[in-house]
């Protein structure tokens, strides 16, 4: 089933390597956020729990790439071509397959949602509850529960190893469960200055949101 741009928008609008090689997944976390001003690497996304005709969705993938706070680039690839892109004011939402653009403010929503973990400011934990979850699947979990209710999403797992993010488990309030896989990790890339100013395609339709 293709990703709608609703679903999409709902996930983004709703993370200096640690010293240690074991280190917990709260203290690697913490020295990831604090170290990190950007990223750039590639990405698998898929639907853990299966819809109601009992069909598992397909696997999406992409790349992405983030400066702090709030500008990020995130290509959707396969199976279907969409874009998310935000300036630091403005998310855009770009549907090739329909030539259109939705945009739609920043403002306080990447607050408490998913992608604040990723693209947000460091002050996570004014907006989580940041908890230990343990070792599972090689890397080291912890669980991020948004201390608001105000949120698509009641819970995000974030796996991670070595000192940066490789997964997360997003889970929202119909327990529905996404897991996002990160490889080809790239921590503070040089970046130009113009990477996250949107262009809007020739002929898309452009809606305000």
């Amino acid at each position: 089933m293709k990703f709608t741009t609703q679903a999409i928008a709902a996930l983004f609008t709703t993370v200096a390597l640690s010293s240690a090689a074991h280190a917990g997944a709260l203290d690697q976390f913490k020295t990831f956020v604090a170290g990190t001003k950007s990223a750039k690497g590639e990405f698998t996304q898929q639907q853990l729990t299966k819809s109601k005709s009992g069909k598992t969705a397909p696997v999406s993938s992409g790349s992405f790439v983030f400066a702090r706070p709030g500008k990020f680039i995130w290509t959707y690839q396969k199976p279907y071509d969409q874009l998310l892109q935000a300036d630091g004011d403005t998310l855009y939402i770009y549907d090739k397959d329909l030539n259109q653009v939705t945009t739609r403010k920043l403002g306080n929503a990447l607050g408490s949602s998913p992608a604040a973990i990723l693209f947000g400011s460091n002050d996570l934990e004014k907006n989580f509850t940041l908890t230990e979850a343990g070792e599972r699947d090689g890397a080291e979990w912890l669980t991020a529960v948004p201390k608001t209710k105000d949120t698509t999403f009641e819970q995000i797992g974030i796996g991670l190893k070595g000192g940066v993010p490789v997964a997360m488990e997003l889970k929202d309030q119909f327990g529905q469960v996404s897991l996002l896989k990160f490889t080809s990790f790239q921590r503070n890339p040089a970046l130009g200055a113009q990477q996250f100013k949107f262009e809007v395609p020739k002929g898309a339709d452009v809606v305000n949101q």
